[in-house]
């Protein structure tokens, strides 16, 4: 029964993930699929770009929200005879599953986003004080930069370097879910790393307005 439960909640988590902010308001308000356009990314920075700032945040706050409640729904109907220590590893087991949820979303044909924003709302659950150092680390390079896809993957780095050594997290559940952190996403940006390697990947404009889909 127990392990009936665990697969439960891990399942309801992919499909808490799988819920695409980016395609469902682009499709239901605009009339847009952002995954047509731009950078054909279904995430936050490419419905900025595509759709502008009214549509981006929304998608942004919805990415981050689902990725926090999927871990938060293993606290709030915890698995019966389950002891503190295996709660998380089905927590980290629930993070997992929202963010493969949210690039392989099974209500839009399994084509979604990198999984930053929901890694973040996971990890505001699980490292919420090793998450606002590494947000610090993501603004600044971008402050920078101008560049969303190198500030994700050179914070992603970081984080890691944050849990083991500042926050001093020693659960080995928690320091290999830092690490899978650290190799998942600069793994979703290869093609950004291969543009910015090239000098063609796109700036990020912190004044941008929404643009004429057509025209990307």
């Amino acid at each position: 029964m127990t392990a009936i439960y665990i697969v439960l909640e891990i399942l309801a988590a992919y499909l808490l993930g799988s819920v695409s902010s980016a395609v469902w308001i682009g499709k239901l308000l605009y009339g847009v699929d952002v995954r047509q356009h731009g950078s054909g990314n279904a995430g936050a920075t490419n419905v900025i770009r595509v759709l502008g700032y009214k549509a981006g945040i929304p998608v942004m706050l919805v990415d981050v929200f689902k990725g926090w409640l999927a871990v938060q729904l293993a606290v709030w109907l915890p698995v019966p005879d389950l002891s503190s220590e295996m709660m998380v590893y089905v927590r980290i087991g629930m993070a997992i599953a929202a963010v493969l949820g949210h690039v392989f979303p099974v209500y839009s044909g399994f084509k979604g986003g990198k999984g930053v924003g929901t890694i973040a709302g996971a990890g505001i659950s699980l490292f919420p004080l090793a998450l606002l150092l590494v947000l610090v680390v993501f603004i600044l390079v971008l402050a920078i930069t101008h560049y969303v896809s190198l500030s994700s993957i050179i914070a992603s780095m970081v984080f890691p370097l944050v849990v083991i050594f500042v926050m001093g997290i020693r659960h080995p559940g928690l320091v290999g879910l830092s690490l899978i952190v650290a190799l998942f996403i600069p793994l979703t940006h290869r093609k950004n790393i291969q543009r910015l390697l090239k000098g063609e990947e796109r700036k990020f404009e912190f004044s941008k307005k929404k643009t004429d889909p057509d025209k990307l």
